[in-house]
């Protein structure tokens, strides 16, 4: 993936923004763009499969890493420093330590689930407090309505509607994290002006079975074709907000 510099005028700003527009649409392709860089680019959604290494052992996963619900029932597995213990959750197998990437999720019909990256050295043992001091970048649902992102200072999320399916967007050196709502393209949270300096790893839990029917109920994993530009707006001029805006 190559990417450039440049210092576009108001009209190539809106020209390359209505192209890419156009072209995703007629591809259905999901993109978002930055209104605050100097910086076009591409990336692709990453294709995500579950650790097993890493998993709660109550956590049963589909044979191919997409799918991931909670058994009731703690299975016995090698206590390994990098398994999760007491929380309900597991880990992408694939670290990232530079650029850009994005995952979707389905979560229609769970009462609760917690989604986000965190660091490869973050602790797995015990009761967890996710918040960015501690390596996790993290938005959660509670009983089927409650939505939280567990910033320095937990934040109390008042949504339109409930998200049938998320999606992860993490900029490295951008030092973002940010979570959409796919089907309603819309921003949820974002987690900015961070200080990555050691890999991130997806991060997932499906939480807890709450009732007979959530018991079916899983975290899935989905792989699309994404598409990311970035082009600054020369009539932008600082402010709130995420940045990027999710088409």
């Amino acid at each position: 993936m190559k990417s450039f510099n440049i210092r576009p005028s108001h009209n190539f700003f809106s020209v390359v923004c209505n192209i890419c527009h156009l072209f995703c649409s007629f591809c259905n392709i999901k993109y978002c763009y930055c209104v605050k860089t100097s910086l076009i680019g591409v990336v692709l959604s990453v294709d995500v499969t579950l650790d097993p290494d890493t998993a709660h052992p109550s956590l049963v996963m589909s044979d191919d890493g997409k799918q991931v619900r909670d058994g009731d029932t703690e299975e016995k597995v090698p206590d390994t420093p990098e398994r999760f213990d007491e929380c309900v959750s597991v880990l992408g197998k694939e670290g990232f330590s530079s650029g850009r990437f994005y995952y979707e999720v389905q979560v229609s019909g769970k009462s609760e689930w917690e989604l986000g990256v965190t660091t490869k050295s973050s602790n797995r043992k015990g009761e967890i407090t996710l918040s960015p001091e501690n390596g996790y970048w993290t938005v959660w649902l509670r009983n089927k309505t409650r939505y939280k992102a567990l910033d320095t200072r937990p934040v109390l999320l008042s949504l339109k509607q409930a998200p049938q399916k998320v999606g992860v967007f993490v900029d490295y050196e951008e030092g973002l994290v940010s979570f959409y709502d796919v089907e309603a393209r819309s921003h949820i949270y974002s987690f900015t002006g961070q200080s990555f300096t050691e890999k991130l790893y997806p991060y997932f839990s499906p939480g807890r079975n709450s009732s007979y029917f959530s018991h079916f109920l899983s975290l899935i994993l989905c792989y699309s074709f994404s598409h990311l530009c970035t082009v600054s707006n020369p009539s932008f001029s600082g402010g709130s907000g995420p940045g990027y805006l999710y088409k």
